[in-house]
């Protein structure tokens, strides 16, 4: 099947793990461990882990799901994988904890090494991000769904960039990574993907991720990026790739809005 012939059941795949993830975290009654990767996973997370892989693989059983709390596949295995699903069940895990509410549920179809269809959706606003190659993104509410695009900047010096950064992240750390941080504006966000939609639809003109992701947490949010006319890319300035390495960990990367602008000279050492 197309990915747009899919995109609607994605949809409601995730929006389905994303109640369940509101369930439990309005009830406040949830188990907690430290895995071994040092990262915190929940009984939302495995939650919806089960319920996305359970009707992903019963709407396309020939594709193989990849998901962060089942990633122990190694290359060789993965390597035949012309088309999968990648799949984060809880974003910004850390933040659901906290209580921020600001936390999503992730699912992207992978082919030939790059995201061809992607989908976040935020379980506390219900609101849903998407987009398919070729065809766009879209920002869905229970009222409405619109097309989203980048804020396109053609000169640098005539406006301050709008920087996405962490509730639970210096802000000076992000700024020293800029030339002219006095012209940046912060926009604050919990949430790596949700951080990235905030790019696509133009309400944040860059995001910077230095330190540990996994594949998971970007697949999704490229393609919506690259579809609403920006860019999500290694510190090299070019794009991800998947399933490419033993590892499945992230270099350090940046979300743009404005990929014409000269980020080589806006970055600090890059």
């Amino acid at each position: 099947m197309k990915p747009e012939e899919l995109i609607d059941q994605i949809i409601e795949i995730a929006t389905e793990a994303g109640i369940i993830i509101r369930d439990i975290y309005l009830t406040g009654n949830f188990e907690r461990e430290i895995k071994s990767d040092n990262t915190p996973v929940t009984s939302a997370d495995l939650a919806a882990h089960k319920i996305i892989c359970d009707r992903l693989t019963a709407l396309t059983p020939d594709i193989p799901v990849l998901s962060e709390e089942a990633a122990d596949i190694p290359l060789s295995v993965r390597e035949s994988w012309k088309r999968y699903w990648l799949v984060d069940p809880l974003d910004g895990t850390g933040e659901f904890i906290a209580g921020s509410g600001d936390f999503s549920v992730i699912i992207a179809l992978v082919e030939h090494n790059r995201p061809v269809m992607g989908v976040v959706y935020v379980p506390m606003t219900q609101v849903c991000y998407y987009a398919i190659a070729g065809l766009g993104a879209y920002k869905r509410t229970d009222k409405q769904e619109v097309r989203i695009s980048s804020r396109q900047i053609a000169n640098r010096d005539k406006v301050s960039l709008r920087l996405a950064v962490s509730r639970r992240q210096d802000p000076q750390s992000v700024l020293t990574l800029f030339n002219h941080p006095k012209h940046c504006e912060l926009v604050v966000m919990g949430g790596a993907a949700l951080k990235s939609c905030l790019v696509a639809e133009g309400r944040a003109d860059c995001y910077v991720r230095v330190g540990p992701t996994g594949e998971w947490d970007t697949g999704a949010a490229q393609i919506i990026v690259e579809e609403a006319g920006g860019q999500l890319m290694d510190t090299e300035l070019q794009p991800l790739t998947y399933n490419e390495r033993e590892t499945l960990e992230n270099p350090n990367f940046i979300v743009v809005g404005a990929p014409n602008l000269e980020w080589d000279k806006i970055l600090i050492g890059e």
